[in-house]
């Protein structure tokens, strides 16, 4: 199998697998009991707590376990919204932010009667930073903008539109998942941010939630006082103490696994770009690990079935939306018409990834063209 989808899901690390299959046979204790097993476990969870506080530059206390980035997503901006609705009703986000993200914000528009305003973004799929400090409000209470899109790859120009929304009353949130392991991350006046542990070849159910300590916010899961209040629930002990160890192993290999996707890109654009009738709907400013583009005469479903025949693995739009009959909003929001976003397919890399898979998947979708294309000849 040639595995072109790592932007979905990742294989997960060994090391990872075998520090979580050690503490599913041995520890079992529930980390809130008061027992020597229990507090054992709670004592591990806060160690794997304080490391990822130090990776990511915050402190422990600003770090929350959950099952997993789209938690995090609606957490956050219902939680941050409920809780300064005195204060004012309009939020702000982009026209391509992730499911999670939006069906969160089209639930405050439609059924809390809150204001949204989603930003365009250019043909490259970035937002104008112009575009969000005029946007900005003083009942404006949450900004929401990802560092990189999952499906074009578009890299959001994070560190000056913080600078702006610093300057308001309004709490800025990140969805970091696409940059994590991959791109320098400074949560510097960033307020909140969500992160995935199976983006970076970790568990799958496992996110991170980093609130500011000044940022109120109510939780979205009631119960008890685990995750300091924030989220309710048992904690899933063994998961949460891995965080430490996949996130250290995905930024001790961040800069060699990016130098090889960085190559791997380049061949790929320059091989796709020998093929008569491909357009990139990712710019050469995108990240290196996602690479979307558009096939003339070809619809998305059939070449991916004749990739799969071949055991090539890729996505055309957002896994999350993958079932989905509708074109991506992403690429529609890009200016990027109906019928080539239909036609378009999405390569996501990772470390592990060669040259030779490249060349294969190019022969491939050669033939594919030449045999199911409209166009061919």
């Amino acid at each position: 199998m040639i595995y072109f989808d790592s932007a979905s899901t990742t294989k997960l690390n060994k090391e990872v697998l075998d520090t979580y299959y050690s503490l599913l046979v041995k520890s079992f204790a529930n980390s809130e009991s008061l027992y020597d097993a229990g507090m054992e476990m709670n004592t591990l969870m806060e160690k794997s707590r304080a490391s990822v506080a130090s990776f990511l530059h915050v402190a422990p206390q600003e770090v929350f376990f959950t099952s997993g980035a789209s938690e995090s997503n609606s957490a956050i901006i219902k939680g941050i919204a409920f809780a300064n609705k005195n204060k004012g009703k309009h939020i702000i986000t982009t026209q391509v932010e992730h499911s999670s993200v939006m069906n969160a914000y089209h639930q405050l528009e439609e059924e809390f009667g809150y204001e949204v305003a989603y930003l365009p973004v250019n043909e490259e799929g970035v937002v104008s930073v112009e575009d969000v400090k005029l946007a900005l409000r003083s009942d404006t209470i949450l900004v929401s903008i990802m560092y990189v899109n999952n499906e074009s790859g578009a890299i959001m120009p994070i560190d000056e539109i913080k600078k702006i929304v610093k300057k308001s009353n309004a709490v800025f949130h990140v969805d970091c998942v696409q940059a994590l392991g991959k791109l320098s991350i400074d949560l510097k006046d960033i307020d909140c941010a969500s992160f995935s542990a199976h983006k970076i070849n970790g568990l799958k159910g496992s996110g991170l939630l980093v609130k500011k300590q000044h940022i109120h916010m109510l939780p979205l899961i009631n119960g008890g006082q685990q995750e300091m209040g924030l989220r309710g629930g048992t904690a899933n002990a063994p998961t949460n103490i891995v965080w430490a160890k996949t996130l250290r192993l995905a930024l001790e290999h961040q800069a060699s696994a990016m130098k090889k996707i960085h190559e791997l890109n380049q061949l790929l654009r320059n091989e796709l770009q020998k093929i008569e009738g491909i357009h990139f709907n990712s710019s050469d400013r995108a990240i290196d690990t996602i690479l979307n583009f558009s096939v003339s005469g070809l619809t998305s479903e059939v070449l991916m079935n004749a990739l799969n025949a071949k055991e090539i693995c890729v996505s055309a739009q957002s896994t999350c939306s993958s079932k989905s009959k509708s074109a991506s909003h992403v690429l529609l929001a890009m200016g990027i018409s109906e019928e080539a976003a239909n036609r378009s397919i999405r390569i996501s890399l990772c470390e592990e990834n060669t040259e030779e898979e490249i060349r294969f998947f190019i022969q491939v979708l050669k033939e594919s063209i030449k045999k199911y294309g409209t166009n061919r000849v």
